[in-house]
């Protein structure tokens, strides 16, 4: 796979060049110590919703969705504001196809035949256990801006597929990785090999049933958008962008495997990583789909990633603070897997380029040990505050957050869509977990 190439089919250009003059831009800054020490001004927009990102529970997201009631998906008029797009009602929606889903898949599965009806019952508990249903969500919200106001279930079993190809991508990131817990619980490899501790290889059967575990999210994926009930023009629409959406973050995961910061690499080589595994795949392709099937042009879609982008990354530098200074009973993430596995973010990269001849000592002998301790994670920490790179982490959030919200107000989406992107956007800017 050629790193340089861009992925076929993309329709971000105009917000790709706009994202590789910034970082140049912030590159040279960090080159002569002039990064800002203030964060420029937010714009005038909705007070942000009292969102919860650290509940869990059945489907999770529990809390996060207080105070996203508007109109239903349907389109009818909710108790407080006719003209917003009811989140927690779509969520609900989403859950309910997952639900049916899955009891089908379950019964069909077999208790007679053990192992299968156990593998599909893992991938069932995974979905169902937490998770914000962020992508399917931003699907509806692109469904929306491409002028759309009520949501058939084709739409929505659409939508309810990005989930299931999302716990593919989950499972298999966390084999990579090596972890231990997803969603407050443990990782799917982790669990699968508990169930064997007699096995002489429980490790490695932990590791290929997840594997496969991933695989069949991955087919049920498939299952779930091939029997939605699209038309053969919606079908037309939507599956280049889903060919896209998975190379991209089949590119995304390859980047974030083989790029290093450091004398390696720095922040730029580290926001490529952001914009692959999580900008695109996360925020830009699910808005992207949503607009396909609502008809949009390119126009529309070109709008949407000029939010989605900024969006996206500010989700994903958020992502790399809470991944080093987060709590875990929040985040239900260790906080120790960045800095053991050396993790590329912009967060490293940025106290690399600071660092003295002390702290790049810290840095190049504590992270990559999958034996630091939470003693030596400490002294990594204190770094990250010295060199100052939390903070510029913090305003390049800000930055991002700001540039979301204007490229919604030059954006001529209608108002329950742009709304409920206001709203997604501030969400993930301040979110603990």
């Amino acid at each position: 796979m050629g790193l340089a190439a861009e992925p076929v089919g993309d329709v971000g250009t105009v917000c790709r060049r706009q994202a590789t003059s910034e970082v140049g831009a912030i590159t040279t800054a960090l080159a002569d110590r002039r990064l800002p020490t203030a964060a420029p001004p937010m714009l005038p927009c909705a007070a942000p919703d009292p969102l919860d990102w650290s509940q869990t529970g059945q489907h999770g997201g529990g809390g996060w969705f207080r105070g996203l009631r508007g109109a239903s998906v349907g389109g009818t008029a909710g108790p407080s504001r006719a003209s917003a797009l009811d989140l927690q009602a779509v969520r609900s929606r989403v859950d309910a196809v997952l639900d049916d889903f899955f009891n089908s898949r379950l019964r069909g599965a077999g208790r007679e035949a053990e192992g299968p009806f156990d593998l599909a019952e893992v991938v069932s508990d995974f979905v169902t256990r937490g998770g914000k249903r962020l992508r399917p969500l931003l699907c509806m919200v692109g469904w929306h801006a491409g002028g759309k106001t009520t949501v058939s279930d084709a739409v929505l079993r659409t939508a309810a597929s990005l989930e299931l190809f999302h716990a593919f991508a989950l499972i298999h990131d966390d084999i990579m990785d090596r972890s231990d817990l997803r969603r407050g619980a443990p990782t799917v490899h982790r669990a699968v090999a508990a169930r064997y501790p007699d096995h002489p290889a429980r490790e490695d059967v932990g590791t290929g049933a997840a594997i496969l575990a991933g695989n069949l999210a991955l087919v049920w994926s498939d299952e779930l958008l091939h029997s939605a009930g699209l038309s053969a023009a919606e079908r037309a629409a939507v599956m280049p962008v889903i060919d896209v959406m998975r190379t991209e973050i089949v590119y995304g995961q390859y980047l974030d495997l083989t790029t290093r910061v450091g004398a390696h690499g720095g922040v730029e080589s580290a926001l490529r990583v952001a914009r692959y595994k999580t900008a695109k795949y996360t925020f830009e392709r699910p808005l992207h789909l949503g607009a396909a099937l609502a008809g949009a042009g390119e126009g529309l879609r070109a709008a949407l990633s000029a939010f989605a982008l900024p969006a996206g990354e500010s989700f994903q530098l958020r992502d790399d603070l809470l991944g080093v200074f987060g709590a875990s009973a929040q985040t239900g993430k260790p906080v120790l897997d960045d800095l053991r596995q050396a993790k590329p973010t912009v967060l490293m990269a940025l106290a690399y380029q600071r660092a003295d001849t002390r702290q790049w000592r810290v840095l190049d002998t504590l992270t990559g040990r999958p034996d630091l301790d939470e003693h030596g994670a400490e002294q990594v920490r204190r770094v990250l505050r010295e060199t100052g790179a939390v903070d510029t982490v913090e305003d390049m959030i800000r930055l991002r957050h700001q540039q979301a919200l204007q490229a919604l107000a030059g954006a001529a989406f209608p108002a329950p869509a742009a709304d409920a992107a206001r709203r997604l956007v501030h969400s993930v800017a301040e979110r603990a977990a």
